[in-house]
C-alpha cells in the first residue's frame, strides 16, 4: 500500500481545506516546491497534487506551481483539478505528470475518460468524491444524484488505472477515514482504490492495511502530515513492514 502525501494548491500556496470549503483554507506553505522536496526527503515515493482553483474554474490555474514541483522532485506525481479535456490531459502528461486525475470530467464526459484510457493506458485515474454516497463535482460545489458505486463501475469499464475515493465529510476534518465505505467500494471493483478524506493517524493506515486485499492501492493524507498527527517515518515504516510480510 502506498501513502500519498497531498499538496493542495490554492492561489499558489500549499493549503488544506475543511470538507472542501474554499473559504476554510489553512495555509501550510507559500512554497509548494519546497514542500514537495520535503516529502521526498522524508521518503515518500509518490505525490498527490490538486489544483483547487482549477477544480472550481474548470481549467488549470496553478500551473506555475505544478511546473515548479515537477522540476523540483524525482518521484512520480498524480495531478487533478480542472482537467476536463484531451488537450489538458496530454499537456500535463507531456510535462512529466505520471497520472492525471479526472473528477468532474468522469461524471460529465464519460467519452473523454474512455478515449483518454485508450490513448494513455495506465495514466488515467478517476476521483470519486462522495457526499452522503452521491458524487460531487466542480470543486465539490455541486452534488449529483449519481451514486459513487455506479460511477465507479462505469469508469472501471473504461479502463482507469485507479479510483481515488473521498468521503467529503471526512476530508480535512481529521475524523478518521471512512474505512467501511472505501472497502465496500474496493470489493465491488477490480480497479485499485485509493482512500482519501480523513486519514489522520497510524491507526487509520492499520485499518486500511487490514483490508488491503480488497484492492486498496493506497491512502492520501494531507493535514495530518502537516500538523504532525501522522509521523511520516512511522507511517512509511509500517507500510514497508507490511510489504515485507506479504
Amino acid at each position: 500500500m502506498i501513502l500519498f502525501p497531498a499538496i493542495d494548491l490554492k492561489d499558489g500556496q500549499c493549503v488544506r481545506l475543511l470538507r472542501g470549503d474554499m473559504g476554510q483554507a489553512t495555509v501550510f506553505s507559500d512554497d509548494p516546491a519546497a514542500q514537495a522536496r520535503a516529502f521526498v526527503a522524508q521518503g515518500f515515493e509518490w505525490l498527490h497534487l490538486v489544483d483547487l482553483n482549477g477544480a472550481v474554474a474548470g481549467e488549470p490555474v496553478n500551473g506555475a506551481a505544478v511546473d515548479a514541483i515537477l522540476r523540483a522532485i524525482p518521484i512520480p506525481v498524480q495531478l487533478g483539478g480542472g482537467i476536463r479535456d484531451h488537450a489538458t490531459i496530454a499537456y500535463w502528461l507531456e510535462r512529466g505528470v505520471k497520472r492525471v486525475i479526472l473528477g468532474t470530467a468522469a461524471l460529465e464526459d464519460p467519452d473523454l475518460v474512455r478515449a483518454a484510457c485508450r490513448e494513455f493506458p495506465g495514466q488515467i485515474v478517476v476521483s470519486i468524491d462522495a457526499r452522503d454516497g452521491k458524487v460531487a463535482s466542480r470543486g465539490w460545489l455541486q452534488t449529483s444524484e449519481v451514486k459513487a458505486l455506479d460511477l465507479a463501475l462505469a469508469v472501471e469499464c473504461a479502463g482507469v488505472a485507479a479510483i481515488v475515493f473521498t468521503d467529503i465529510d471526512r476530508d480535512g476534518a481529521l475524523s478518521g477515514v471512512n474505512v467501511d465505505a472505501t472497502v465496500d467500494l474496493a470489493w465491488a471493483l477490480n480497479t485499485p482504490v485509493i482512500a482519501s478524506g480523513g486519514v489522520a493517524s497510524l491507526a487509520d493506515l492499520q485499518l486500511l492495511l487490514a483490508e488491503e486485499e480488497a484492492g486498496i492501492e493506497g491512502a492520501i493524507s494531507g493535514r495530518a502530515l502537516y500538523d504532525g498527527r501522522l509521523d511520516p517515518q512511522e507511517a512509511l515504516a509500517l507500510l514497508r513492514a507490511a510489504r515485507e510480510d506479504s
